[in-house]
């Protein structure tokens, strides 16, 4: 009896350096994952019950964003994106959000000293005219179109990700995606830690045309060659006379030639 368990075990050592050796040879392959993870939610955000066509009450519930708020109202920039939440049908929007942190660290009186227009732009350089999700950073190209045009000289946004940092560099300042606010299939909103500045606001803009020369009045003098023109002087007394010219000087004196030959015969 112990010779056949014996002989058992060693007809199954074989085996067993078989399998081990096959479970060595064959390694488990690491799990891959996008260049740019998913972003953090925000702390301060709790916006699961929002809808994307009310971007003032995802902000709202956001909290902290009160200044960009009263901005989109007051340039009534916030129309134009909410109607185009509503009528899109493809593409989305994308936006970059700074806190009301991040506009108290602009220049004192920055803010105002903007004009309605320049107000407008500055809102529309933080918003992209399609949807990217938080792993879809890596896949845009630079520079990147915003709603306030493409170009480069003077509206530069250039994305760049990798790991769990997104970077936006607009010439001016280099800011941060911090988290996500919202995000679905149509709208997302991200949280940035500056306010993205357009180079615009800063190049020096060309010069005005110069204005075109006006033509001067005329003057006496030029009346009075007018009137030199016609063959006639003024006196000291401001009338007029004949002047006398070299074609009627010949005149008069055929005229008296004839009178004399007359009275002599």
């Amino acid at each position: 009896m112990k010779v056949s368990v014996l002989f058992s075990l060693l007809l199954l050592i074989p085996f067993s350096s078989l399998y081990s050796t096959t479970l060595a040879q064959a390694p488990a392959a690491a799990p891959s994952k996008p260049i740019v993870s998913t972003l953090s939610q925000s702390p301060s955000s709790d916006t699961s019950d929002s809808s994307p066509d009310d971007l003032i009450g995802i902000l709202r519930k956001a909290k902290s964003f009160n200044i960009l708020i009263r901005l989109m109202k007051t340039t009534q920039l916030i129309n134009q994106l909410n109607a185009q939440l509503i009528t899109i049908k493809s593409g989305g929007l994308t936006i970059f959000a700074p806190d009301d942190s991040s506009f108290s660290h602009l220049k004192v009186g920055f803010l105002n000293s903007l004009a309605d227009n320049q107000k407008i732009e500055l809102l529309q350089f933080h918003v992209l005219p399609t949807y990217v999700s938080s792993s879809n950073f890596d896949s845009l190209s630079n520079p990147v179109r915003t709603l306030a045009g493409d170009n480069p000289a003077r509206l530069q946004l250039n994305v760049t990700a990798y790991g769990n940092n997104v970077n936006i560099s607009t010439g001016v300042v280099n800011a941060t995606v911090t988290g996500v606010i919202y995000s679905d299939k149509v709208l997302a909103i991200y949280h940035v830690d500056k306010v993205l500045l357009p180079l615009d606001f800063f190049k020096p803009k060309p010069p005005a045309p110069a204005p075109s020369p006006e033509i001067a009045p005329k003057t006496d003098n030029d009346n009075s060659s007018a009137a030199d023109n016609l063959g006639t002087s003024k006196d000291s007394s401001g009338a007029f006379s004949l002047t006398s010219s070299p074609g009627t000087t010949l005149v008069s004196l055929g005229v008296s030639l004839v009178a004399l030959v007359i009275i002599s015969s």
